[in-house]
């Protein structure tokens, strides 16, 4: 076997493909090709021995086969390829769409953070928003607070006063009313013109009485009520302006005791004088089972003029059985340049304690008769603390808080027997024979 250039040969046959003639290839491996009906070798005249058409062969197999695999490969290449152009495309989406899928969650979890934000934010705003105060400026704040508030209801509170009076003014009731009614810590006295205010102290002794207990009865008369049953006593005070009094009809109208003018002492000239009825309703009246106390009208310059009038009286008192107090009557008189006129407050209340003196020291009950401006501006009650006091006040309910004994109510009263008004009086206490 010869070798040429690595490959080693035979003699090829070159079978030549006559397009003019039917081959049939053998079934079996290794076989040649034939023509039909032929059997055995390649013709003679296609067989090439010469070494050149064998190596020419040789080299165009190998051509062959080269051309056959870089065929194949390229087939392969471009089936590679054509898998490559279906399988990177697909790749490409899947990565955009976890890219996209990421971008989503990223956006949401942002928005997240976002809300959170906005909420530590708001958060942070509000604590900067609260202002921390010292103890000094909260009682400052507490203060205007305080201040503003009571500024509130006070014009609330005047609003409804201003209502109240408009209302009682329409109503017909007059000024001094009207004020009681909203200065209910003071005492309220209208006189010369003026309204004075003076405060109510509890230096001084008040009485007891509850004013819903004053109760005026089916025939006009004011009674004061304990448990439901009276417990005061029905009076009257009397002088010459009641003239010609038929006692055994004012007995018979249930009067209890009458305090009967003794006399008085002139307003100019000072003169002491009884009273022109005394005697006649003295009688009239103890003859009729009335108990009686009297009372004198005083304008003594001071503690002698006092008890010249106390002597004046106990003189006049001789023979008649006076249970009742003695009473100086203290008010201002409306005569022109009264004889008292000047005096003060504290002259005329040291009179008033010289006549109760020498009354007291003959046996006999001591009273003070007045009104507001009486105990409030013409005298000290304080050093009048110890006497009876006759309280002038013709309005209800009860307008004193300080201890008194006898509330003389009205002076337009009406009586059996007593032609005209009369003073009708109602007492809390009874100074009757009895006791």
């Amino acid at each position: 076997m010869k070798k040429e250039n690595g490959y080693p040969f035979d003699e090829v046959e070159l079978k030549i493909h006559d397009l003019n003639e039917e081959w049939q290839d053998d079934a079996s491996p290794g076989s040649t090709g034939r023509r039909k009906g032929e059997t055995g070798k390649v013709p003679e005249n296609i067989r090439r021995t010469q070494y050149g058409v064998a190596r020419s062969g040789r080299a165009e197999e190998r051509r062959a086969y080269a051309g056959g695999a870089e065929r194949k490969r390229r087939r392969e290449k471009k089936r590679k390829r054509r898998s490559g152009g279906i399988v990177f495309p697909a790749v490409l989406c899947l990565l955009a769409l976890t890219a996209v899928t990421g971008c989503v969650v990223l956006l949401l979890e942002n928005r997240k953070l976002q809300n959170e934000v906005q909420v530590a934010m708001a958060y942070v705003e509000e604590v900067n928003a609260v202002t921390t105060y010292t103890e000094e400026e909260v009682h400052a704040m507490t203060a205007e607070a305080a201040a503003k508030a009571a500024e509130q209801s006070s014009s609330e509170k005047e609003m409804e006063i201003l209502g109240e009076i408009r209302t009682r003014m329409e109503n017909g009731e007059g000024t001094a009313p009207v004020l009681r009614s909203l200065y209910k810590d003071e005492l309220v006295v209208a006189a010369d013109g003026r309204y004075y205010f003076f405060p109510i102290v509890d230096t001084l002794k008040h009485h007891s009485y509850q004013s819903e207990q004053f109760q005026m009865n089916e025939d006009g008369i004011l009674e004061y009520l304990v448990d439901g049953n009276v417990a005061s006593k029905k009076g009257i005070d009397v002088s010459r302006y009641q003239e010609k009094i038929d006692w055994r009809k004012v007995a018979g109208d249930g009067v209890d005791y009458a305090f009967i003018r003794l006399g008085i002492r002139g307003a100019t000239e000072g003169k002491l004088v009884l009273d022109t009825t005394y005697e006649d309703n003295m009688d009239g009246a103890l003859d009729n089972g009335i108990d009686v106390g009297v009372y004198f009208f005083t304008q003594a310059l001071d503690k002698e003029e006092a008890v010249e009038e106390a002597e004046f009286v106990l003189e006049h008192l001789d023979g008649y059985d006076v249970t009742y107090p003695i009473v100086l009557d203290v008010e201002e008189v409306t005569t022109k340049n009264p004889r008292t006129e000047d005096l003060t407050k504290e002259e005329r209340t040291q009179a008033c304690i010289a006549f109760c003196e020498r009354i007291k020291e003959a046996g006999y009950t001591p009273m003070i008769y007045g009104n507001l401006k009486t105990f409030l501006l013409m005298l000290d009650m304080e050093q009048l603390e110890e006497y009876e006091k006759w309280f002038a006040f013709y309005q209800t309910p009860l307008y004193f808080p300080y201890e008194f004994s006898v509330w003389q109510y009205t002076s337009t009263g009406s009586v059996n027997g007593i032609k005209g008004d009369v003073d009708m009086n109602v007492s809390m206490k009874d100074w009757g024979k009895d006791d």
